[in-house]
């Protein structure tokens, strides 16, 4: 439980004072979001807020993080791996823009990696949709699918100040709640040490917001509540503490929040890339959009 509380500490501090360091340098080499007729903010942005998150988050982590555990001993190379990844990726697309293709095969290597190397594959859906248990094969697939949806989502949904950091605190902290109270302490240290860095990070997000997340911060969130979903589905039903049938529907259901954006977003009739890894988040036109 010390390890938990210090690790948001850490990533909060961590992530609170990297933020100003990242939008003075950013103003200094000019690397913000510039406003254009399509969007509301007036003044050009830093959008490279992820990478606050991403140094306050891992190195939360890294320090905090009980190696001795089984369950980290297995993985928690391959999650740090996955995360180097998708911020190389995201980090490379608010300074320099990737092609949506490039976007999406980061997005695949890194579920490639959760799901051959973390073994993160969903095994039963417990009657969800009136799916039972799957075979392996079947449970590849549909965790591909279920990690680049919740990429995207959160993607796409960082169209709003403040709104993809906030839905990242309340479904990361969801996930950390249940996994402390059924004493699995090595992924309630993932969602609180990661949600104390996305509230760090909302401080100087919230409108009039002085910096963005960019792809970076999205799409880490996509990953770290992929995980954190994923496991959730996989024990909730056999935990001794905090039994949860049909953990499917309730995982899903928490992040379902996040899909609300997804109507506008691939539908909008003056967006010129409909589909969620062909957006960028400067893109949308929501009324209340940056």
């Amino acid at each position: 439980m010390e390890n938990i509380l210090l690790g948001a500490i850490i990533a909060f501090t961590i992530t609170f004072y990297a933020i100003p360091v990242i939008i003075q340098v950013s103003n200094m080499k000019k690397l913000f979001d510039l406003p254009e007729a399509r969007k509301i903010h007036a003044n050009p942005i830093p959008s490279l807020g992820g990478l606050g998150i991403f140094a306050g988050f891992t190195v939360g982590l890294l320090l905090m993080v009980n190696l001795k555990d089984p369950e980290a001993t297995n993985t928690f190379q391959f999650y740090l791996t996955s995360f180097l990844v998708i911020f190389f990726f995201g980090i490379k697309d608010d300074i320099l823009i990737l092609t949506p293709f490039k976007k999406l095969l980061g997005q695949m290597a890194v579920a490639a990696i959760l799901i051959f190397k973390a073994n993160l594959v969903i095994t039963d859906m417990q009657g969800f949709l009136g799916i039972g248990q799957i075979d392996h094969t079947m449970g590849v697939c549909l965790s591909f699918f279920t990690i680049t949806v919740i990429v995207n989502a959160f993607n796409l949904i960082d169209g709003i100040d403040g709104l993809a950091g906030s839905v990242g605190i309340v479904t990361a902290s969801f996930f950390a709640f249940f996994a402390l109270m059924s004493g699995d302490h090595y992924y309630a240290l993932f969602g609180f040490t990661f949600s104390a860095a996305l509230a760090a990070f909302l401080i100087y997000n919230y409108s009039p917001a002085r910096i963005f997340m960019g792809d970076t911060g999205a799409m880490l969130i996509g990953v770290v509540n992929a995980i954190l979903v994923i496991h959730f589905i996989n024990t909730a039903e056999n935990t001794g503490i905090l039994p949860v049938l049909a953990s499917p529907a309730m995982g899903f259901g928490v992040l379902l929040i996040s899909f609300d954006g997804y109507p506008s977003g691939l539908c909008h009739k003056n967006s010129p890339r409909p589909f969620p890894f062909f957006s960028r988040p400067e893109s949308r036109t929501s009324p209340v959009a940056r």
